[in-house]
């Protein structure tokens, strides 16, 4: 997007194997109204394979008698790399620490193991120090390594959980665990916050792709062999050895189950599916000896989990026989009524054994701290919470297995993002590919042949791997931060080649001499947790360039095969009407050559891999099909849970309706910003030297220095705002944009405004601008100047502007490409999030 003009000097610039699983009992309910009600005795009692020892319980309470109140606190509080020093460890007496995703040490993106293993040994030794006469209590460290150990540079990348979840074979997810726990060690670091055992039952969560099925038997026995593979074989050599690393069972419970799919919302489940379903995982887990488990964001039936002492006591600590510890999510215990961040004994007392809380830590042990000494959390809940701790940390020989760097595996770079890890890693590929359509019997495809590859996928490694890659939501990264790994044009280029064959990429699909196929591969941009939330299935309305593409192809008579990235199932059938052969590749992460593996014939013609996946999902007939779970009444998908087409099938897709069965609004049009830019609208920042640099990752800057710089920060959750900061050298905006024009005349007629919530850290020095724009040449502004530098600073506002107000100042409103600009040429600091339509009566809301 070029620069077009600057409108007035106040600064606006207008630019434009397994069955079901599910054993049903009685349906009973939960109250309806107050607190749920739980019955742990219909909840199954079950036993680890890791007992309690004797020795180590009577070493434990010998470290008890002479740890101080002050000691044991710390051991409960976790924070967070980026706000906690070695000398706060020390200070403190902290018991763990973890990385957030993209959180790096140094915030540094590109380091190298040495550099984690020096910060490692810096927290161990803060924590094993006696000088302050405390007790020598090593520290643990954990780390989201849901598909790899995916925050360190030159890992090995396994396709995230539901492309596993394709592949049927519990082996194989033995064999990851091993590999990632192998790569973590040599890090220095001891706990893995994986597997995720949720049971996804509506896709429109932004973490279906961290659920193995919504079937769950497979996640049942998926987090079985999971736990296996990354802690080892409870009760055989090698458990929890040096090889090995402690596993988290996550979140507890029901997370996959909330109402309309919405990330930390509430599951309305009875008690019977919250166990039959959403309990599967933990069943397993807790028998192959998991060690912790993550509680949820979410809700059951109106009550936070974190704050359900039923179901992290009763049920899962009691009933369950769970002897490990409880960990919190990211500040989740805030959310429990009467709590903040800095302080919530009600979880404590509900059953968090350590408390997650990333930066507000210190404060939150002072509170603990007061709240033990006023009895408000008895000394009895405060030694029983550091003895689970303690006996996860003896379990996994943290006291006698001495700094990370002097571990066997610490530093081992051979063993690092090995050859013999991406093998298992390519192995799981081929395995998690499904096969939707086939017409013709187009696949597989000869190598000799001039194959055209296209499609903003093909030769994007961040693209192919999703969220939870580098950075938290796998954004802002480029091809040179995978040494070592292959892009699905890498892989079908050596494929084409090594049979004779030419392979040309053209992101566009653009061509000089007529290829014999063409393969597309496209699909959804990275994104994690909440930033993935949809309302709708429909895959084309945030991507419509890609069905353009395919149709274009077709219509120039190039056979075309599709190969689909996503996090879920999605409405396509636009897609699949446009391509004479589909392929659901999930994200297939680092070791993306197995594509070409599977769709190409070998050298001598023959098939040398067939499709083996099968949907772990059900496929949607509409964008509107969900929930849509097999055994559900009237279920009738487009492909049913477990469909797969393999070569010796002979079958031929027919013509699909494309209506999407939407009645009404998409989100889309009246949601702009919410944790993140809602599809398809995306973050600028721009000044000019560059009007369109993207804000995509945890802090942009404009090129010309720091004239504009957009940083990611918590307000409720987890990163779900921006901190806007402009140093006044010259105009800067941050915007909204999206490829296609929407219309807003009938709402704007409908009295509906543009809203948003902003902060003011310091007020404006010059004229602060809300834009709208509208193509290359048609833009406005409003002043909000005097609104802004009205504000208290450092207090939530929120911004109500009608529509009506922005077209009576020249912006087209049917062909808006850009509903949300701020443009300023002096100094502003402020935080703006939730960026929205709603209503607002005509005459009450007046125009700036």
């Amino acid at each position: 997007m070029r620069a077009t003009k600057v409108v007035t000097a106040a600064v606006i610039v207008a630019i434009s194997l397994f069955g079901m699983g599910i054993v049903m009992g009685a349906d009973e309910e939960g109250s309806t109204s107050g607190s749920p009600v739980i019955h742990p005795d219909r909840w199954p009692a079950l036993s680890s394979p890791v007992l309690l020892d004797p020795e180590m319980e009577s070493a434990i309470d010998e470290i008890l008698a002479r740890m101080s109140v002050e000691e044991k606190v710390g051991q409960v509080i976790q924070g967070e790399i980026r706000h906690v020093t070695p000398a706060d460890v020390k200070a403190y007496h902290l018991g763990s620490v973890l990385n957030g995703g993209g959180s790096h040490p140094g915030n540094a993106k590109h380091t190298d193991p040495e550099d984690w293993l020096a910060v490692a040994d810096a927290y161990w030794e803060a924590s094993v120090d006696t000088s302050d006469g405390g007790a020598a209590i090593p520290i643990i460290w954990g780390t989201d390594a849901v598909h790899g150990h995916t925050n360190v540079i030159g890992a090995t990348i396994f396709p995230h959980n539901i492309g596993l979840g394709a592949a049927r074979d519990p082996e194989l997810i033995r064999r990851i665990g091993e590999a990632t726990a192998a790569e973590i060690a040599v890090t220095g670091l001891d706990w893995d916050f994986g597997p995720v055992v949720a049971v996804v039952r509506d896709d429109r969560w932004g973490r279906t792709y961290e659920s193995y099925s919504e079937d769950p038997g497979i996640v049942r026995a998926y987090a079985a062999e999971m736990v296996k593979g990354l802690q080892g074989v409870a009760g055989i050599p090698g458990f929890l050895d040096s090889r090995h690393v402690i596993a988290t069972a996550k979140h507890f419970l029901g997370d996959g189950g909330t109402a309309g799919g919405k990330d930390q919302g509430d599951n309305p489940s009875s008690e019977a599916e919250l166990r039959d379903i959403h309990g599967a995982g933990y069943f397993s887990a807790i028998k192959a000896g998991v060690q912790t488990v993550m509680a949820s964001f979410s809700s059951w039936r109106g009550r936070k989990i974190h704050g359900s002492s039923e179901l992290l006591t009763d049920v899962l600590k009691e009933r369950m026989g769970f002897d490990g510890f409880v960990v919190g999510d990211w500040n989740a215990h805030g959310q429990v009524e009467g709590c903040s961040n800095d302080s919530c004994a009600a979880a404590f007392n509900a059953g968090i054994d350590l408390f997650m809380v990333p930066e507000d830590w210190k404060a939150l042990w002072e509170n603990t701290l007061a709240q033990v000494r006023s009895g408000e959390i008895s000394m009895e809940r405060l030694d029983d919470a550091v003895r689970r701790i303690l006996r996860v940390k003896m379990r996994a020989g943290l006291f006698e297995r001495g700094k990370p760097s002097s571990r066997p595996s610490a530093g081992d770079l051979e063993l690092f993002g090995s050859p013999e890890h991406r093998a298992v890693a390519r192995e799981a590929v081929r395995e998690s590919l499904v096969l939707l359509k086939n017409n013709g019997g187009l696949l597989p495809l000869r190598r000799d042949q001039r194959v055209l590859v296209a499609g903003d996928g093909a030769d994007d490694i961040g693209k192919q791997s999703g969220g939870w890659t580098i950075s938290w939501q796998g954004d802002d990264n480029e091809n040179a931060d995978f040494p070592g790994a292959t892009s699905i044009w890498d892989g079908i280029r050596a494929a084409v080649e090594s049979g004779g064959g030419t392979a040309v990429l053209s992101a566009d699909g653009s061509f000089e001499q007529q290829p014999d196929v063409a393969i597309v591969v496209f699909g959804e941009d990275p994104y994690a947790e909440f930033q993935g939330d949809r309302d709708t299935l429909e895959y084309g309305y945030s991507r419509p360039g890609d069905v353009k593409l395919l149709k274009k192809l077709q219509a120039a008579g190039v056979p075309v095969v599709s190969i689909f990235l996503s996090g879920r199932p999605l409405w396509i059938n636009p897609e699949l009407n446009a391509s004479d052969a589909f392929v659901a590749a999930w994200l297939p992460g680092s070791e993306a050559g197995g594509v070409a593996d599977v769709i190409f014939r070998s050298a001598d013609r023959s098939i040398g891999h067939d499709f083996r996946g099968k949907l772990p999902f059900s496929w949607p007939r509409t964008a509107v099909q969900t929930p849509l779970n097999i055994g559900d009444e009237g279920y009738d998908p487009l492909f049913p849970f477990g469909f797969s087409l393999t070569y010796s099938d002979r079958w031929d897709l027919r013509e699909l309706p494309e209506e999407t069965g939407i009645v009404g609004s998409l989100s889309s049009r009246t949601v702009y910003f919410k944790g993140g830019p809602v599809a398809p609208w995306k973050l600028f920042v721009g000044d000019s030297v560059d009007w369109a640099v993207p804000a995509s990752g945890s802090r942009t800057t404009t090129r010309h220095s720091d004239n504009l710089v957009v940083t990611a920060v918590d307000r409720q959750v987890q990163e779900d705002a921006r901190l806007a900061r402009w140093s006044g050298e010259e105009v800067a905006m941050v915007y909204l944009r999206a490829d296609e024009a929407i219309d807003l005349t009938r709402e704007a007629n409908g009295g509906i405004a543009l809203v948003f919530d902003v902060l003011v850290d310091e007020s404006p020095t010059s004229g602060v601008m809300l834009g709208m724009i509208c193509g290359d040449e048609c833009g406005s502004r409003v002043d909000v100047t005097d609104l802004l530098a009205g504000w208290p600073i450092g207090e939530w506002q929120t911004v109500t502007i009608r529509l009506s107000c922005f077209a009576d100042v020249g912006v087209d409103l049917a062909h808006l490409t850009t509903p949300f600009l701020i443009a300023t040429d002096g100094e502003l600091a402020l935080r703006f999030a939730d960026v929205r339509l709603e209503s607002a009566a005509e005459g009450q809301v007046p125009c700036p």
